[in-house]
């Protein structure tokens, strides 16, 4: 099987506070888009990798990340939509045939280790849909419109989700259809696919594997990369 990653890096990152595009801002002395692909390059299981970005973007990361970091594994560089559902559906448009399974991952989320690529890789060869997710620490109440607790949810059932969600591109394609004719939204692509009536296999992921949002990200990310080092 053909296995292509979509490295989704076309939001506006307005909760960064920064003028530079968070993909491009720099995370020990390198751009957090360059870790992110880093981690695709190295994967031997990816076959070929799809950057989406926005449009005035393309020239940038083509000379700050794909050149200067000498990238093989990038094929192109696709322009983004409006919101990332829309940049995700341009990148599946821009697949060609041969393609079999597609991992959706965000460019602002470089810390994904080479297991969990693998074996997203893996059990979705089996079962068709996979996300990478990891249990909340904290307790999880349901609130109203009002700030007023509806329910106290059982944690013990409760995952945060992260990147890579990772599908048989068939599945993912089906999905994206159903729900633009729908005028459907989602929060992730795997909601998508649940609409569908696929059941989505959730794969243990890690704390580590933030998704960098905020400037306090930054700091988290630098702590993260000192450890590992």
């Amino acid at each position: 099987m053909k296995v292509v990653a979509l490295v989704v890096a076309a939001g506006r990152g307005s909760r960064m506070g920064a003028k530079e595009r968070k993909p491009y801002l720099m995370l020990a002395g390198k751009p957090i888009l360059a870790h992110t692909l880093s981690e695709f390059e190295r994967c031997s299981l990816i076959d070929e990798t799809v950057l989406i970005v926005a449009k005035n973007d393309v020239e940038h990361s083509g000379v700050s990340i794909l050149k200067t970091f000498e990238f093989k594994k990038v094929s192109r560089i696709i322009v983004g939509g409006l919101k990332r559902q829309d940049s995700v559906w341009e990148g599946l448009k821009a697949l060609k045939n041969d393609s079999e399974l597609v991992m959706v991952h965000d460019g602002v989320r470089p810390f994904v280790s080479q297991e969990v690529l693998e074996k997203s890789i893996h059990e979705t060869f089996s079962c068709g849909a996979t996300i990478t997710a990891v249990p909340v620490k904290d307790t999880i109440k349901m609130v109203s419109e009002r700030k007023e607790v509806l329910e106290t949810l059982d944690r013990d059932k409760v995952w945060m989700v992260q990147t890579p969600q990772t599908f048989r591109l068939d599945i993912l394609k089906r999905a994206f259809e159903k729900a633009f004719k729908e005028g459907f939204y989602g929060t992730d692509d795997a909601s998508l696919v649940e609409r569908i009536g696929v059941k989505v296999k959730v794969i243990p992921g890690s704390y580590e594997n933030i998704k960098i949002t905020t400037p306090e990200d930054l700091v988290l990310g630098e702590a993260i990369l000192q450890r590992r080092a």
